[in-house]
């Protein structure tokens, strides 16, 4: 359930450092404990400081505050840094209703309800995660002892996103189960630009909802054009479909501790060209691909000279795919061979495997399994 758009890509290598910013958990801490501080004194506090799980300590300021007998609230504007999170701009408005002795979190609007299993919430719950329900509610928690030491904590608390069933269509939540709105994340409060630990936690989530659902063939494709040509190859549910991006060492390690009866891996030729070396990560900054290895293939499978010699100079996997198809030779095969034989390394059993490349057009170039 990453607020993380199922288009990008994590951006890595040398580049200047980047802006951090605030998780949707951390907003939304942020404006509960304004509006808290307000129930329990007659006046927000602005700009709001708290502490994340860390020992950060940011402050943030207040975008509209309202007082009315037992219920008050408080809102934010979300500040991602420098990531492209979707939610960035967004407001995350908080509303706290006293209660006597009982803190429940409730998704008003542009917040998702979690409607389907294997996710760390029940079905039916509001797609409020863990992470934040914990600092919200260690928050006020803490601002009892400090205003009403001999009050019990008590509040309803709502969170709304004006905006954000619409900005949940730009997510993966539809696919996870979560219906009506975003997700409020956030373990550490921190956005990191580009996270690829967020990008890896994405694919371990979607693994326990398609298994949860009973889903007993997965396919994880590195990008968009394979992942619809796989499901059209297999006829699998959206569910099943695991976007794994750069990241197969992430998907298959966690598959291998949770494992499902068959998985298609699905990319094209320079990718699973990588997975067949042994790479785990298949990030341009991460791997390369051997072009000389590629060559030397296309020379066991009987290429003339002239076409091994320019596999060797070719800038991309592709180029030495199209020599091999003038020639009728089965390189993509032979690719989806070896990469299988990576991912059953990895995986270390329990799982059946096979492993689709496509071209551009999303046309299959090679198969194993």
């Amino acid at each position: 359930m990453a607020e993380q758009s199922d288009k990008r890509k994590p951006q890595r290598g040398k580049e200047p450092p980047l802006k951090r910013g605030w998780t949707t958990g951390a907003c939304a801490t942020a404006a509960l404990s304004a509006a808290y501080q307000a129930l329990l004194t007659g006046e927000f506090p602005d700009p709001v400081t708290i502490t994340l799980p860390k020992g950060q300590e940011p402050s943030f300021p207040l975008k509209q505050a309202a007082l009315n007998g037992n219920r008050a609230t408080a809102s934010i504007i979300k500040d991602a840094g420098d990531d492209p999170d979707v939610t960035h701009g967004a407001e995350i408005v908080v509303t706290v209703e006293l209660t006597h002795d009982t803190i429940t979190f409730h998704a008003g609007d542009g917040v998702g309800t979690v409607t389907r299993p294997g996710l760390a919430l029940d079905v039916g719950e509001p797609a409020i995660n863990p992470g934040p329900r914990a600092m919200m509610q260690g928050v006020i928690e803490g601002l009892v002892k400090k205003f009403d030491g001999n009050k019990k904590p008590g509040a309803a608390i709502t969170i709304s996103i004006p905006g954000g069933e619409k900005l949940a269509a730009k997510t993966l939540n539809g696919r996870l189960g979560i219906e009506g709105g975003l997700s409020v994340l956030g373990t550490t409060g921190i956005v990191i630009p580009y996270s690829c630990s967020a990008w890896i936690h994405s694919i371990h989530r979607g693994i326990d909802v398609a298994l949860a659902e009973g889903h007993i063939h997965l396919a994880a494709a590195t990008g968009s054009t394979s992942e619809a040509a796989v499901k059209k190859a297999t006829g699998l549910a959206d569910q099943a479909l695991i976007d794994m991006g750069d990241f197969a060492g992430g998907m298959l390690k966690y598959l291998r501790k949770h494992p499902a009866k068959k998985l298609t891996l699905a990319g094209g030729i320079g990718k699973m060209s990588k997975l067949a070396q042994g790479a785990m990560d298949l990030h341009s900054s991460k791997s390369r691909v051997d072009m000389k290895g590629l060559a030397a293939i296309l020379a066991d499978l009987g290429a003339d000279a002239g076409a091994v010699k320019n596999a060797e100079a070719a800038n991309t996997a592709g180029e030495v795919l199209d020599m091999a198809r003038a020639q009728n030779l089965p390189l993509g095969d032979v690719i989806a061979q070896r990469a299988r034989e990576t991912a059953l390394a990895t995986l270390s059993g329990g799982t059946e495997v096979d492993v689709i490349i496509f071209d551009r057009d999303g046309n299959m170039a090679g198969h194993s399994g």
